[in-house]
């Protein structure tokens, strides 16, 4: 048997949306607007509440930007390959909390794809955001770490707040994911002391550790550019800094869940500034007061682009999911496609479905218009399928 919604308990039906970004295609918000409207046309009256959320990935400054109130301001970094670019990320109106991504200045997608070599890319861009934001009076800082181009142990954002990575006969190495096998000290005596009076908390969304065959390198780099041998000269650079880190800091990286995250940027940021690494769904959710919106809500609708078995490991629907559980409030999910249906139900899911045909073509499907139409179609023919005819 289907499960079934829980017949709400209010006058009114309140109904929380917060779903992940349809990467590629509708950001959080975007999402919510085509949620909302498939809710009206079944449940005219209903109280519709919309969160942008995220799990550290894209969609992770929006989320907190929004929910913080947090005023835009832009700083001059650059990106993977060092190149000076205008950035943008939040401060918090009492101006003492920083929101950015790293991808704002470390992302793949600014680069074209025949620039994308994980040997070359750096992190140092972040540091210099990081720097700014000091600059300004912010001591707490909230850092999402999705869809990074790089693999390098997060030297590069480090070399930007002054710690210098140096060869054996004590030089200072370059950037980017080459360097990390040469190194063979790290000289902290020049890094920006504000660094002490802060605060860092990471919002990874992956639980891959640093070094290994399940850590950074090897998942994840040949997504970034890297060739075969590329992604073993890289491998061997991250195992041994993880082994320097390990004698030095008596810290295994390799053993620690989301180190991996960004190109090893996580554990870098963990091991040298006292970062603190989080699943970004907890982080966000924590600090936008999810629990708090939740409270009395009749239903929850989430999703995000893809739903699977991988959705499970972390993903915003399942931390949503978990949150609800805790109030007893049904969650249904949305996915632009869906696969492992039944594991999804079993984890606690009260219905997933599709929003895209199973025949429509990938391009259609991610047009703007088109996913909007999907999503407010697919939402309508959920709510009618669950909720009692008399409740439209």
């Amino acid at each position: 048997m289907r499960p079934r919604l829980l017949r709400p308990v209010l006058p009114v039906d309140k109904i929380i949306i917060a779903s992940d970004s349809f990467k590629g295609c509708l950001s959080s918000l975007e999402v919510a607007d085509a949620v909302a409207d498939g809710v009206i046309a079944v449940i005219p009256g209903a109280e519709i509440v919309k969160v942008a959320v995220a799990d550290g990935g894209e969609g992770t400054y929006e989320a907190l930007a929004t929910a913080l109130d947090a005023r835009r301001v832009e700083c001059t970094a650059c990106d993977p390959l060092m190149r000076h670019l205008q950035v943008a990320y939040g401060i918090t109106a009492d101006g003492t909390t920083a929101v950015m991504e790293m991808a704002a200045a470390s992302g793949l997608t600014l680069l074209a794809p025949d620039e994308r070599n994980p040997l070359e890319t750096t992190t140092y861009g972040l540091g210099l955001m990081i720097t700014d934001a000091l600059d300004r009076g912010c001591r707490r800082f909230l850092v999402g770490l999705g869809g990074s181009a790089t693999n390098d142990g997060g030297t590069g954002a480090l070399a930007a707040l002054g710690y210098r990575f140096l060869d054996s006969r004590g030089a200072v190495l370059g950037h980017g994911g080459r360097i990390l096998e040469n190194i063979a000290s790290v000289d902290c005596s020049d890094a920006d002391p504000r660094l002490r009076d802060s605060e860092f908390h990471i919002a990874c969304d992956v639980t891959t550790p640093f070094a290994g065959p399940s850590g950074a390198t090897r998942v994840f780099a040949p997504q970034k550019g890297a060739d075969e041998a590329t992604v073993d000269w890289l491998e061997r650079g991250m195992a041994s800094l993880s082994s320097l880190i390990r004698h030095t800091f008596d810290i295994d990286l390799d053993n620690i869940a989301g180190a991996g995250a960004a190109g090893g940027l996580g554990g870098g940021l963990m091991v040298f500034i006292g970062a603190e690494l989080r699943p970004g769904a907890s982080v966000i959710l924590d600090e936008i007061g999810f629990d708090e919106i939740i409270r009395d809500a009749t239903l929850i609708i989430t999703g995000e682009g893809s739903l699977d078995g991988q959705t499970l490991m972390g993903k915003t629907p399942v931390g949503i999911l978990m949150r609800g559980r805790r109030q007893g409030i049904p969650v249904i999910a949305l996915g632009g496609r869906v696969s492992e249906s039944e594991r999804l139900l079993a984890a606690g899911f009260s219905a997933v479905a599709a929003v895209t045909p199973d025949d429509m073509p990938l391009a259609e499907a991610m047009k703007v218009s088109t996913a909007s139409i999907n999503i407010i179609r697919a939402t309508a023919k959920l709510l009618r399928t669950y909720f009692d005819d008399g409740r439209r």
